[in-house]
């Protein structure tokens, strides 16, 4: 029987590379390309088949900063399959990075050069904007969204006698610093991309703690620094090879990862008896 995996944000970057790696390995899988823009994926669809004609390669049309789309695509993904082995959760988004010129500098000539470069702390800023359901654009789309997606797939991934996997691309720019509980959307503060993939970390810490009975399992992966769009909307691609990566991920406070967890499930609530209460009124 085929493997099932999902992977989300496949049409370019560390998804699309994820996606071509796991037809390398394995190239019988029934990989799902979960994605927001349809033409693009029909595209990377075509490319795969055409250099793995043994795989399945199919497509499901999600946006995971519209809570809607989610609800769409895991209707759908239940209707299509009975388990899904792995799921990548890969989309993300850093809206409008900006480079901290000061910070910059001031980095070059201290002893945290290096600690600089590898994580970006301090660094980079963003401008983030609230969505369609009221949150905060990168949480949404970095966290919630998926941490929704989980939660309505729940019935493909939780066997115990057969277990699932969970991978979360994380980052190294995932800094404890920049995330609060009282602020778990980073409204307040300027670097909601990092705060999002420390929120990760953590969501994964919290989602073993609850799932691990029923046979689902969670890790996080960092790919370091990679020349993508969203690394050349900070910097030329000449600059980045110039970099040396300093892979790391920080040990986790699990008490802090299942209060995260609650609140999640908390705001879970809320949206969902929002979104009831506006489908009602329409």
């Amino acid at each position: 029987m085929r493997k099932a995996v999902l992977v989300t944000g496949a049409s370019s970057g560390v998804g699309l590379a994820l996606c071509k790696r796991l037809l390398e390995e394995d190239h019988e899988l029934h990989l799902c390309l979960a994605c927001r823009n349809r033409s693009k994926a029909e595209a990377v669809r075509a490319a795969l088949l055409a250099s793995h004609p043994l795989a399945e390669v199919s497509i499901v049309q999600v946006d995971v900063s519209d809570l809607q789309s989610v609800f769409r695509a895991s209707r759908e993904l239940k209707q299509r399959f009975q388990r899904l082995d792995y799921v990548y959760l890969n989309a993300g988004i850093m809206p409008n990075p900006q480079l901290n010129i000061k910070a910059l500098f001031s980095g070059l000539f201290s002893r945290k050069v290096i600690h600089m470069f590898s994580t970006a702390e301090g660094l980079l800023t963003q401008e983030d904007q609230i969505t369609a359901d009221g949150l905060q654009e990168v949480f949404e789309t970095n966290v919630f969204g998926h941490f929704i997606l989980i939660q309505e797939l729940a019935p493909l991934l939780c066997h115990s006698d057969s277990p699932s996997q969970l991978i979360w691309t994380s980052s190294r720019n995932a800094r404890k610093s920049n995330f609060c509980l009282e602020d778990i959307q980073h409204s307040r503060g300027q670097e909601p991309y990092s705060s999002s993939k420390y929120a990760v970390d953590l969501l994964s810490v919290a989602v073993n703690r609850n799932f691990n009975s029923r046979g689902l399992y969670s890790s996080v992966v960092c790919p370091g620094t990679m020349v993508t769009n969203m690394t050349c909307g900070i910097l030329p691609p000449f600059v980045w090879t110039l970099l040396m990566p300093i892979i790391w991920l920080m040990d986790l406070d699990e008490d802090t990862a299942e209060k995260f967890y609650q609140n999640l499930l908390e705001l879970e609530k809320h949206v969902r008896a929002t979104i009831q209460k506006r489908n009602h009124q329409s």
